[in-house]
C-alpha cells in the first residue's frame, strides 16, 4: 500500500523543519550510522562468481535521477513469431551476506530502508548499497536473472499463455546505461528513439529499451485491467524552502514510472506462483475489503465530486482518474485505506509448534487480484533476499538453503515491526511539513474541500497548499457535509509538534473578508489600518 511520502529539496539545512524532523529521528532512535562491524564485514564481503555468463545482454537501469542503490535492470525483446521476452535482472544482495553475521543482524534488526523527508536510513551499509551490490552501469555484477516469455497480448504462461514458463538464475550482468523517468519519459514522447533532451540517452540502447517498455508496459496495464486489478500510483511531494517560506510541489507519476512497475509486479507474481507449485515461500497478501470499507470509500468518491460509479470496477475507476486534478489525489488516498491487513504469509516450513504451515488458501494480494511475492528490492528490502533464494533453488532443483528455511517464520513479525514504525516515522514526517508550510499562512482564509465529518471534527483538503487536516467545529456550529467547499481560517501550525489547527467561519472572519482583495483573506490583525 502506497504512503504519502514528501522529501526535502535541499535536505539538512537548519531551519524549523529540519530541526522537527531531526529531533523526531532522535526520539524513535532511527540510527545515523552502521556500527563498524556490520561496515568492516561488508567491505570484506567476497561473493563467488556466477557461472552464467549475461555480460553480452544489453542491461538498463530506470529509476528516480541520482539513485545510487539500483536493485532492477531490465532488457526487453520481441520473441519469434510475435509476443516479447523480458529479462529482469535483480541485485545479489545475498550473495554479499553471510547468514547470522554481522551484516545479516543488523538488516534484521532494521528490515526494510526508511524513507523520510530528510533523507533515507538504509537498511544496508552503502558500500552494498550503492556501490558493489548495485546494478551500477559499466560495471561487472551478479544478478538473480527472470526470464519472463509473454505472447502478443502481454500473458504470461501462468496467465495461461501459450509460452514457455519463467525461470530465474544466477548470472553476470553488465548494464549498459542508467536512465531515469523523466528524461526517459522525454525520450519516448519525443519519439527520438535515440536521444533525449539531456543528452543522457545518445546511442541505441537506451532509445530501443524504453521504445519496447512503453509497449510492454501498456500490455501488461491491459492484463492488469481483465484481472481485476489496479495499482496505485501517488503523487511525489518534493518540500522547497525559499525566500517566502516552504511550498509543496506536487507532481503525478509519469506514464513510464507505471510501464517500468509492471516489469516489478509481473516478477512479484512469477514468484509467488513459483513458490507456491514448489510448496515453501513468503507471499505478499492483502484481503478483499468488506462491504464497510467499500461503502466509505464510494462515500468518499462521491463527497470529493468523483463518484466510483455501480459496475465500474476498482482498478477501472483509479484508471480513469485525471493525473492533474487535485481531488485526485485524495481519492488515491482514500482508495489507499479501502484495503487493510497487508502482510507476509509464510508456508512449507514448521511453526513455533513444529508443525508445516500450509500454502493459504486465498493467496491473492487483493488489489493486484493476484498471489504476488517481493523479490525485486533486496536491496531496500529484507524479505526479498529470502524470496530470491527460495525461487532460484526450486527453480534449480537444489535444496533451499537451510538459512532461509530455518528463518523464514520469523520474516512476517520482522516486517511487520519495520512496516510499523516506517509507517509512523512517515506519518509523522507529514505533519511536521504540512505544519511547516502552514506556518507562514496563519491568520490566512484558505479554500478546502471536506472528506468526512464526525460529531466534533472534519477532514479538509485544503487547494493550496494541498494539506489534509482535521478541522475542529465549535459547539453549536452547524457542520458541514463530505464534498462541501469550504473556507477555512488557518489559526495555528506548530512545526516541532506537527500540529495544525484549523477553524471554519472563526467569529470576525467573515465581515473583514469582504472588506479587503479576496486573494488576500486575513484577519484584522493582518488588515491595513484603514480597513480595521
Amino acid at each position: 500500500m502506497p504512503a504519502r511520502r514528501a522529501h526535502l529539496a535541499t535536505p539538512r539545512h537548519h531551519g524549523a523543519l529540519e530541526a522537527a524532523l531531526l529531533a523526531l529521528r532522535e526520539k524513535n532512535d532511527v540510527p545515523e550510522r552502521f556500527p563498524d562491524a556490520v561496515t568492516r564485514e561488508a567491505e570484506a564481503a567476497a561473493p563467488a562468481l556466477p557461472p552464467l555468463d549475461l555480460r553480452q545482454v544489453p542491461f538498463v537501469t530506470l529509476d528516480p535521477p541520482g539513485s545510487q542503490d539500483l536493485d532492477q535492470a531490465f532488457h526487453i525483446e520481441r520473441a519469434d513469431g510475435g509476443g516479447f521476452v523480458l529479462r529482469y535482472a535483480i541485485a545479489d544482495l545475498p550473495a554479499f551476506v553471510l547468514p547470522l553475521g554481522a551484516v545479516d543482524t543488523e538488516a534484521r534488526g532494521r528490515g526494510q530502508t526508511i524513507y523520510l523527508p530528510d533523507g533515507r536510513v538504509p537498511l544496508h551499509p552503502p558500500v552494498l548499497s550503492e556501490d558493489r551490490a548495485s546494478l551500477l552501469p559499466e560495471k561487472d555484477r551478479g544478478a538473480f536473472v527472470w526470464t519472463i516469455p509473454v505472447d502478443g497480448k502481454g500473458a504470461a504462461a501462468f496467465e495461461g499463455a501459450e509460452v514457455s514458463p519463467a525461470r530465474v538464475e544466477r548470472a553476470m550482468i553488465r548494464s549498459r546505461q542508467r536512465l531515469d523517468y523523466e528524461s526517459a519519459q522525454h525520450t519516448i514522447d519525443s519519439d527520438s528513439g535515440s536521444s533525449s533532451g539531456s543528452g543522457h540517452y545518445r546511442g541505441e540502447t537506451g532509445g530501443e529499451q524504453l521504445a519496447l517498455l512503453r509497449e510492454f508496459g501498456l500490455l501488461r496495464i491491459e492484463q492488469e485491467r481483465l484481472r481485476g486489478g489496479a495499482s496505485l500510483n501517488m503523487a511525489d511531494e518534493e518540500v522547497v524552502r525559499d525566500e517566502h517560506g516552504y511550498r509543496l510541489v506536487r507532481e503525478a507519476p509519469l506514464a513510464v514510472e507505471d510501464w517500468n512497475a509492471q516489469l516489478s509486479l509481473l516478477t512479484g507474481m512469477v514468484a509467488a506462483r513459483m513458490m507456491l507449485d514448489g510448496g515453501i515461500g513468503i507471499l505478499r497478501t492483502m484481503p478483499l475489503p468488506d462491504a464497510a470499507a467499500l461503502e466509505e470509500f464510494r462515500t468518499a468518491t462521491a463527497a470529493l465530486g468523483m463518484p466510483w460509479s455501480a459496475g465500474v470496477s476498482y482498478g477501472e475507476f483509479l484508471r480513469s482518474l485525471p493525473r492533474d486534478e487535485p481531488r485526485s489525489a485524495a481519492v488515491l488516498h482514500a482508495a489507499a485505506r479501502l484495503f487493510r491487513g497487508s502482510g507476509y504469509t509464510v508456508f512449507g516450513v514448521p511453526d513455533a509448534q513444529g508443525l508445516p504451515i500450509a500454502a493459504p488458501t486465498s493467496p491473492d494480494q487483493a488489489a493486484i487480484a493476484a498471489p504476488y511475492a517481493h523479490v525485486t528490492a533486496p536491496l531496500r528490502r529484507l524479505v526479498d533476499r529470502w524470496g530470491l533464494v527460495i525461487c532460484e533453488a526450486l527453480r534449480s532443483g537444489q535444496p533451499v538453503p537451510e538459512w532461509a528455511t530455518s528463518s523464514l517464520a520469523e520474516l512476517p513479525a520482522i516486517m511487520r515491526a519495520s512496516s510499523s514504525l516506517a509507517g509512523r516515522l512517515n506519518a509523522a514526517a507529514i505533519d511536521r511539513v504540512e505544519a511547516a508550510l502552514l506556518r507562514d499562512l496563519v491568520g490566512t482564509g484558505l479554500s478546502a474541500t471536506v472528506l468526512e465529518v464526525t460529531a466534533s471534527s472534519a477532514r479538509v483538503q485544503l487547494d493550496e497548499p494541498p494539506v489534509t487536516a482535521q478541522l475542529d467545529l465549535a459547539a453549536g456550529t452547524d457542520p458541514p457535509v463530505p464534498g462541501e467547499r469550504v473556507e477555512v481560517f488557518v489559526s495555528g501550525a506548530d512545526v516541532a509538534s506537527g500540529s495544525i489547527e484549523l477553524e471554519l467561519n472563526p467569529p470576525n472572519y467573515t465581515q473583514y473578508a469582504t472588506e479587503v482583495e479576496w486573494a488576500t483573506r486575513r484577519l484584522p490583525t493582518q488588515l491595513p489600518s484603514d480597513a480595521k
